[in-house]
């Protein structure tokens, strides 16, 4: 009838095999899409639209995942249906993305650049400005940790050995892996990214903590300085 809303199907309505919920309990999260499981974290949507169909505009208007993870709150805001609750919600779930596999265990072992950078990738591909961070490895190369040092252009005014090396010793590294990214994507380093690494390695060899290379991450691809020659 004309003037009448559109009536649009609840989640509870859905048939129990294509609920979220059910879904996840019967098949498991792998079986689910992407709007399915931001569906299960948001819960609620909002009047004539289910948590998964607002889910569903959503990955649509931000370009999915990858921009959902780029988007700041003021952002995501900005598309309808989306509150403060709801955006807060999502960047805790993206920060938690990202950090996850900074939490590996004293059994994950860093063999070569290519494994720095599967712990790294996450945690530096998608940001909007440079960070420098440096893996913490123990004698038999073990990951210690991942330690945030600066945010901005990499250079030795930003970048001071103090700061480098205090959470190395902190934390009784004996080596460490220097790391920043790239947000134009492109991982080819600069001269003031080599020039800067040498410097580091000097003062490792002084106080004792070996730096072992420097990873510098793009969008979905890596660089190694040593592998490279660079150092």
């Amino acid at each position: 009838m004309e003037g009448r809303e559109k009536y649009r199907q609840t989640i509870k309505e859905m048939p129990a095999e294509e609920r979220p919920r059910e879904k996840l309990l019967h098949y498991g999260p792998g079986r689910l899409s992407n709007a399915e499981l931001l569906a299960l974290i948001l819960r609620t949507g909002r009047r004539n639209e289910t948590a998964l169909t607002l889910c569903q505009r959503l990955l649509g208007e931000v370009d999915g995942l990858r921009g959902l993870f780029e988007a700041s709150l003021e952002e995501m805001m900005e598309i309808e249906g989306i509150g403060l609750a709801k955006a807060a919600q999502l960047k805790a779930v993206a920060e938690i993305s990202r950090r996850l596999p900074l939490t590996g265990g004293p059994e994950e072992i860093i063999k070569s650049p290519a494994s720095a950078a599967e712990v790294l990738m996450p945690r530096l591909r998608y940001l909007q400005q440079e960070k420098f961070c440096i893996v913490l490895l123990n004698t038999k190369n073990m990951l210690i940790a991942v330690e945030e040092v600066t945010t901005g252009g990499l250079n030795s005014s930003l970048v001071h050995p103090r700061e480098v090396f205090k959470p190395a010793i902190r934390r009784s590294s004996a080596a460490i892996i220097l790391a920043h990214n790239h947000p134009s994507g492109d991982p080819h380093p600069s001269r003031e990214d080599i020039r800067v690494t040498h410097r580091l390695i000097e003062v490792g060899d002084l106080v004792g903590i070996k730096v072992l290379d420097h990873i510098i991450i793009g969008d979905g691809r890596f660089l190694s300085l040593k592998q490279e020659g660079a150092i």
